[in-house]
């Protein structure tokens, strides 16, 4: 599947160019509007970024968590540090256990979270922030011909930004 996406500063202009891909013959199923009055970006699918951050951080507080838990446990018992001295002996390794827990947990937090909004946001994050600034955004889906049909018919009408995509086949 491949996508075409412009951005274009107004709804006349978003309408304009709806019509010149219908009147070209591109079927309306593939062809979409994104604004106000139209579809948001969680109805047509743009990845929130928010949520794959939150997603990747939780993912790896599961590994670091316990990871973090065990490493704490071992360097205390191993190095004979009485980090909490009003500890008796086995709940001050089990102690320094949750301090490497807390530390797994603020990893996870702040590795997870910010992988999570720079890899997986892709160029989601750009198309959101326009749509925020009040742009309208058409997008086409179909074929490469079908893709390329489109580019010919929106590059006169001068968008914003004219970019197009390819989602390779699984």
């Amino acid at each position: 599947m491949d996508y075409l996406i412009a951005v274009v500063s107004d709804r006349i202009q978003a309408e304009e160019a709806y019509t010149a891909l219908e009147k070209a013959g591109i079927p309306t199923n593939q062809i979409s509007i994104l604004g106000k009055g139209y579809k948001n970006a969680d109805e047509f699918g743009f990845i929130d970024p928010g949520q794959q951050a939150k997603k990747r951080a939780i993912l790896m507080a599961y590994w670091l968590v316990p990871f973090g838990f065990i490493g704490g446990y071992t360097f205390d018992l191993i190095t004979g540090v009485n980090s909490f001295d009003w500890a008796v002996e086995p709940f001050n390794h089990i102690l320094g256990g949750v301090a490497g827990a807390i530390g797994g947990a603020m990893g996870s937090f702040f590795v997870g979270g910010t992988a999570g909004l720079s890899l997986d946001s892709g160029d989601a994050l750009p198309y959101r922030n326009r749509l925020d600034e009040g742009k309208y955004i058409i997008v086409v889906q179909g074929t490469t011909s079908i893709k390329n049909k489109a580019t010919g018919i929106l590059r006169p009408l001068n968008p914003e930004n004219l970019q197009g995509y390819s989602q390779p086949a699984v």
